[in-house]
């Protein structure tokens, strides 16, 4: 593809937002480096291998409340105006009781928990006013978990919770695949790190997205900045093919300086070069030796829109996982959200309370370079494609793109 194919088809036939993150899917490989790490370190990794429970959980018979461990058959008919007599003593037997705490071994020869609420002492004796089932109040061996029993297949990804489990079955360590790794290069020959000069701009681009890649469970390697010069941006992506995943921030577009798509096609393929989506419609996708290259507009809004809709997905297919949904906050609309039929667009909204109801107001209806109106909002609204803006009134959810996962 051309420079002068580029400029001259512009952004007119845009890839729905779908079918372009369908032919990323398509070009991402799951990483197959695993490794063994302590349940200490697990939390947010993926399982690389079938887990299963070295032992069951319990590993022995426990009693589920306080109370006295008997015979069942013992407390026939008991009720509170018929208690049956029984004798409190160390070892169960014909008409005995013994004293149990919650999770205390059953003793030999009982097989249920009368709980101490049901009995009252009396002159050394026992009277159970509630008559109990064999197994009734009793936890029996592998009620949590039998041995043998699959836990996780590859591709779950571990929760404090899945950590806890594992060690109850005394599993110390566990197989996981390797974090994903992305290499992060802002170019532009205007960017600065700090002190711009009429003309400059300070780097933030390459700044966030590689938190987001650490955020979301990969290993970023943040660049310097590239200028905008056809060999120092091919071999800045050659550079980074060693890694799973290539980010370029800016030069995404079709000007005189929006190189990026061109060098990327040059040594490899673009796939994408323009999606329905705004803000940040100037977004690339291509491939180049098997490594997906993702080119995100150098506009701040823009640039972390399409982080959140391409590269999130991709760092999670690279590590062999699904892409789990953001969380939503349902909101009535303060005022309408405009957007372009056969356009997805991302509306940014704080949440205020107001007589106990949740309301989104829209921070900024446009504006992709106002990097402040990210910062102080606390989501977004995904006007679908087939809609043409969003009433006043009308309850929306509001998407959490800052979660971490």
């Amino acid at each position: 593809m051309s420079d002068e194919s580029l400029s001259e088809a512009g952004f007119k036939d845009r890839t729905r937002v779908d079918a372009a993150r369908e032919a990323l899917r398509d070009a991402v490989a799951g990483v197959d480096r695993t490794e063994r790490v302590p349940l200490t370190a697990a939390d947010g990794r993926v399982v690389a291998g079938t887990v299963t429970a070295e032992r069951p959980v319990p590993h022995y018979r426990r009693a589920a409340m306080d109370g006295y461990a008997v015979r069942a058959a013992d407390t026939f008919g008991a009720s509170d105006r018929s208690p049956e007599i029984l004798r409190e003593g160390d070892d169960p037997g014909p008409d005995r009781a013994v004293r149990v705490h919650t999770g205390s071994e059953l003793p030999e020869g009982a097989d249920a928990v009368v709980m101490v609420e049901d009995v009252e002492s009396v002159g050394g004796d026992l009277e159970v006013f509630d008559a109990v089932a064999e197994g009734e109040n009793v936890a029996p061996v592998g009620e949590d978990v039998d041995a043998g029993m699959t836990l996780y297949e590859p591709g779950h990804r571990l929760r404090p919770s899945d950590l806890g489990m594992l060690k109850s079955v005394s599993v110390d360590e566990t197989e996981v695949y390797d974090r994903p790794t992305v290499g992060v290069v802002p170019t532009g020959e205007e960017l600065v790190q700090r002190d711009p000069a009429p003309g400059e701009v300070i780097e933030t681009n390459g700044l966030t997205v590689s938190r987001y890649v650490e955020r979301w469970g990969g290993d970023a390697e943040y660049r310097n900045v590239v200028t905008d010069d056809r060999e120092a941006l091919r071999a800045a992506v050659q550079r980074d093919l060693t890694k799973d995943i290539v980010v370029t921030t800016g030069g995404s577009s079709v000007g005189e300086r929006d190189l990026i798509p061109a060098v990327v096609d040059d040594i490899g393929e673009v796939l994408v070069h323009g999606v329905a989506l705004k803000p940040g419609h100037p977004v690339a996708l291509g491939v180049v030796e098997d490594t997906p290259v993702l080119m995100l507009p150098g506009y701040p809004v823009a640039c972390i829109v399409n982080a959140v809709q391409f590269l999130r997905p991709a760092m999670k297919w690279s590590e062999n996982a699904a892409v789990p949904p953001h969380p939503t906050t349902e909101a009535r609309l303060d005022r309408k959200i405009p957007s372009e039929p056969g356009t997805r667009t991302f509306a940014r909204v704080r949440l205020e309370t107001r007589d106990g109801e949740r309301v989104a107001v829209p921070t900024r209806a446009s504006g992709a370079g106002v990097l402040s109106s990210v910062a102080r909002a606390d989501g977004w609204v995904a006007v679908p494609d087939d809609r043409e803006g969003v009433a006043e009134g009308e309850t929306v959810a509001v998407q959490d793109w800052e979660w971490s996962a």
